[in-house]
């Protein structure tokens, strides 16, 4: 059959189809009932949409009246437009009723959100789901049962989840004896397929997972999936694993190839895996299952989906500065399906299919396909969503007479987060549900081919270029290891850099470099005997010399237009982008960064690059002050001079690059020291800015001793600004020093210090528990703590603290310490071992001061003398007057403070000297308010951990005893490096005055 014929088959198929159910609709479109008022309310109004989806959402967790009805006003009284009539009479009756009528109509609308969340889940326990499961194949329907819940954020929730898998196979192993075959002879359904049919999703049997990790993270899941699939095999159960996020679809792909080629199972059919048409490599994903399949003689099964996370892989995509993973038009990824689906029918000698969809042009498609290619009914088979889509699933058993129910089955607090991402789905403007049902679109126009790209309208243009000729400012992307280039990159990057340690860095001064006797060994904190490199360390005889360079340099570079030091400055960021992985494969070894958080490094100093130089080229345009005829006022900006860069050993390279950059760009000369914990890595700015063309003498790299050179340094009268970046005691030390006026001075110096902070996020009674664990740990103990940004306080609302406070101690106990170069570790070793002294004691003054939740250490192998490992430390029964919650520790240790309501949160949050960064975990509108206006940080976070700023997005900085000056990244940060100057001109020349257009006569 030709692709005209085949698609008039499949028009007629599907007319067909609507005849057949003509008159029915979905239970969520039926308005006869309560939801279906308000879901096609929600469709009408996407206000009320978002509202009553997020309400859904956070439903489970209001375990009281009071609570109830706060959400209840919050989400849909406090500034709420126009509600559906059912709710408004509701919400109206009981304001009149008062108090007591206000909780009897929270009581209903959770009544009815709770039915409605029942009506999709087949049941709580398995006494329910066996009942439901009976009732079903009565009516001739298979079933499959997908256990609600994704990720654990713990190995002893990943261990629980296994066990909640074997006790349902039980379950149901111990019900098939009495369930009749569906549709044919012999013990099986329709001949041949398993009566038992479980999903199940990788995420939930390890808490570990993630792509930077492949092999650990496939390993992981495959030990406590394969007992899993040794049962189902033991019941004569169909498995199939479910496909997530993108995150973790290689690492699917991967564990459904070990698990269907095992030597227990590889004589075993019945195990399949999903596909998701949305993504734009499933076309390459099925051909590799097929030939993989043909390659091994081994008979597999896809289950192919649309996809359910189309929004969370395009925001994330977008964020991150990566192409879309998906189609970004639904009639793609419906037209992918079908050719998709078409491959896999063509190969149904290997590959079985199950066809899930409610689209009646996909689920025609499929069924002509199948005849046309002759494939035998029991290749393949058709699966709709329980409870979403009955009149397909009725239409379907008519016609195919092999439907199988997608049943989710477990606990409502899950079962909510399943149901909003179903209901998001089928009330989007695409959706063919609301189209056909709902929206009650012609028929024609539901059956028409979907369109692809090429034959659609051609993109938009990129936004216009800005300052001169240079286009919009835009993050460097984040490392994607879903990519194996990426995860292969590291560990060859790495060796590479391993080969060259030990060498010698030398001073750079005047663009000539300087060796001297004082030399200082820099070091892996994981292995104290592997030398990185021994680095010349400056005294004040160096420092004058550098002077004397910077200060010659400086008047020639400060006359260079600003667009050509712009241009340089950008030319150093592309230098940094394509070494990028060098560059961070020597903070892995250097100071001790995971894979992701070196890279996220180098990333943020090649945006301190580009942001900065485009943003001179802004301020370099005078601009025009005040329209009185006769003058003429421009405000100006000149460099300040010689700028002393003195960056800290936690970001360096990004802070170091992020100072440098933006004092060399306005026209200032630099001498930047580094910390001696990383001061290899400092020498890269020597390479950056040298091939960029940094002329000699601009920037020169100084690296010495603090006790030797540092207030000989401040203290010098050429110095006009100094930008620190480090501690408290070290900063203040600095403003205090240079705010005295030396011999030969004649200006007041400019200090721009970011000083730490005591960071709390805030975790409150209605916070989604899944996101806020596992951000708080990625908060507290990402780079082992050592970040000015970590969160080093958690406090939790007295109601959800047992809830949180136990996950939070399982997830910690579950992530593994060791070196960074291995990307299973989560947390490596402190930077070095005075760090590693000094957070020591505050372990011990944590135990003095509270109770010891968590004291997690690196393996005994690895914790020796060699090494600088602390352990993962969580103390609880901290108040504020406690050391532990006052002091910056600067390492793995994180304080658990209870507090007995938001108010006493915020006000706990607020009771340190700093003010830089915090967050808050609500679901509350009005605390997530009264957050914004009262929690004083710099830079609050709300739903998302703490730390992670990216230049422009979140320009980064705070106040009180956290630092002074304008935050980096941000639109003003570089008015710091320069002093504003005023030029008027009297432009009456007897009598005669030129008139501007803007000029002001009345």
């Amino acid at each position: 059959m030709d692709t005209s014929q085949l698609d008039a088959a499949i028009k007629a198929r599907g007319k067909e189809f609507f005849t057949s159910i003509a008159g029915e609709a979905p239970s969520i479109f039926n308005k006869g009932w309560w939801t279906g008022k308000v879901m096609d309310w929600a469709m009408k109004n996407e206000d009320f949409k978002v509202k009553l989806f997020r309400f859904v959402d956070v439903l489970p967790y209001l375990d009281n009246g009071d609570s109830l009805s706060r959400h209840i006003d919050e989400y849909f009284v406090d500034d709420c437009g126009e509600l559906p009539p059912v709710m408004k009479f509701g919400i109206k009756s009981a304001g009149i009723a008062g108090k007591i009528g206000g909780k009897i109509m929270a009581k209903s609308i959770r009544a009815n959100i709770e039915k409605m969340a029942r009506q999709f889940i087949v049941g709580q326990n398995t006494k329910e789901a066996v009942h439901s499961i009976d009732k079903l194949r009565k009516d001739g329907f298979a079933f499959v049962l997908d256990v609600l819940g994704e990720a654990t954020v713990s190995e002893a929730e990943a261990d629980a989840r296994l066990e909640e898998h074997m006790e349902l196979l039980q379950a149901l192993g111990n019900a098939q004896s009495k369930w009749k075959p569906l549709g044919g002879n012999g013990e099986m359904d329709w001949g041949h397929a398993p009566k038992i049919n479980l999903a199940v999703k990788p995420s939930a049997f390890y808490s570990q997972a993630k792509p930077r990790d492949f092999e650990g993270s496939v390993q992981g899941i495959l030990d406590r999936l394969l007992p899993v699939a040794k049962k189902a095999r033991e019941l004569g159960a169909f498995l199939c694993i479910d496909m997530e996020q993108l995150d973790l679809k290689d690492i699917t792909i991967e564990l459904y190839k070990r698990l269907r080629s095992h030597p227990d199972l590889a004589d075993y059919p019945h195990l399949g895996i999903v596909l998701q048409a949305y993504l734009r490599e499933t076309d390459a994903d099925a051909k590799g299952l097929v030939e993989w399949a043909r390659e091994k003689n081994l008979p597999i099964s896809i289950r192919l989906v649309k996809g359910a996370y189309w929004d969370y892989e395009t925001v994330k995509a977008k964020q991150n500065g990566w192409e879309i993973p998906v189609y970004t038009v639904k009639a793609e990824s419906d037209a992918a399906y079908e050719r998709v689906a078409g491959y896999i029918l063509q190969n149904a000698d290997i590959c079985h299919f199950a066809c899930a969809s409610h689209n009646i042009r996909t689920i025609s498609a499929v069924q002509e396909t199948a005849l046309s290619l002759g494939v035998p009914e029991s290749a393949y088979e058709f699966q709709v969503l329980y409870g979403m889509a009955e009149p397909v699933r009725k239409g379907l058993l008519n016609v195919a007479g092999r439907v199988r129910l997608y049943c989710p089955y477990g606990d409502l607090v899950p079962g909510m987060a399943y149901l909003v991402r179903r209901l998001l789905e089928n009330t989007a403007n695409e959706s063919f549900l609301r189209q056909s049902f709902a929206d009650e679109s012609d028929h024609d126009r539901l059956l028409e081919k979907p369109v692809t790209t090429a034959q659609r309208e051609a993109p938009a243009p990129e936004p216009a270029p800005s300052c001169e000729g240079v286009g919009p400012f835009r993050n460097d992307p984040a490392i994607d290891f879903t990519i194996e280039e990426a995860r292969r990159a590291f560990p060859e990057a790495i060796a590479a850099r391993r080969a060259s340690l030990g060498r010698t860095y030398p001073l750079f001064i005047g663009g000539k470099d300087i060796e001297t006797d004082d030399r200082i060994p820099s070091t892996n904190p994981a292995n104290l005997n592997e030398v990185v490199g021994e680095v010349c360390q400056a005294g004040t005889a160096e420092i004058d010399q550098a002077i004397a360079a910077a200060v010659t340099a400086q008047k020639e570079w400060a006359r260079r237009p600003a667009k050509e030091r712009a241009e340089i400055i950008m030319r150093a960021a592309e230098i940094a982008k394509e070494r990028i992985i060098d560059l961070a494969a020597i903070q892995v070894l250097e100071v001790g960064k995971q894979w992701d958080q070196a890279h996220a490094d180098v990333g943020e100093a090649i945006d301190f690059m580009e942001y900065y130089a485009r943003d001179m080229l802004r301020l370099d345009n005078p601009r025009r002050m005040g329209r009185a005829p006769g003058e003429i006022n421009h405000y100006m900006y000149q460099p300040k001079g010689v700028a002393a860069v003195i960056a800290p050993w936690n970001f360096p390279l990004a802070i170091s690059v992020g100072m440098c950059s933006a004092a060399i760009v306005t026209g200032n000369a630099v001498l930047y020291k580094p910390s001696s914990l990383s001061s290899v890595i400092g020498y890269g700015l020597v390479e950056l800015f040298k091939e960029a063309g940094v002329p000699d003498g601009v920037f020169n790299y100084v690296p010495g001793r603090s006790s030797v050179m540092g207030d000989y340094l401040v203290n010098r009268p050429e110095i006009g600004v100094i930008a620190f970046t480090g501690s408290m005691e070290v900063g203040t030390h600095i403003i205090e020093t240079a705010a005295k006026i030396q011999p030969g001075q004649d200006h007041v110096k400019r200090v721009i210090a970011e000083m730490g902070g005591k960071n709390a996020l805030i975790i409150d009674d209605d916070a989604e528990l899944d996101e806020a664990v596992v951000h708080t740990l990625y908060a507290a103990f990402g780079f082992q703590g050592q970040k000015c940004s970590a969160c080093s306080r958690v406090i939790v609302v007295d109601a959800i603290y047992d809830r949180f406070v136990d996950r939070l101690v399982e997830g910690a106990r579950s992530l593994k310490i060791g070196p960074s170069e291995d990307p299973g570790n989560n947390m490596g070793p402190v930077v070095d071992v005075s760090q590693q002294k000094k957070i020591k004691e505050y372990v011990e003054i944590a135990r003095k001061e509270g109770t010891i939740l968590v004291e997690h250490t690196a393996p005994a192998a690895l914790d020796t003398d060699n090494a600088c490992y602390v352990p993962m430390t969580i103390v609880g029964g901290i108040t504020p007057e406690h050391r532990i919650a006052q002091e910056e520790i600067f390492g793995p240790v994180l304080a658990v403070m209870r507090a007995k309501n938001f108010d006493q949160a915020i006000e706990w949050a607020n009771s340190t000297r700093y003010a830089l960064t915090g967050g808050v975990f609500s679901r509350s509108p009005r605390h997530l308010e009264q957050a914004r206006r009262e929690f004083n940080v710099g830079n609050l976070y709300l739903n998302r951990n703490n730390v992670g700023a990216l230049v422009e997005r979140q320009a980064f900085g705070g106040f009180k005893l956290s630092g002074v000056g304008s935050k980096t990244g941000g639109p003003d940060y570089l008015i710091q490096y320069m002093d504003p100057k005023v030029v008027t001109e009297n432009t009456m020349r007897r009598g005669f005055t030129p008139i501007a257009e803007d000029d002001e006569w009345v």
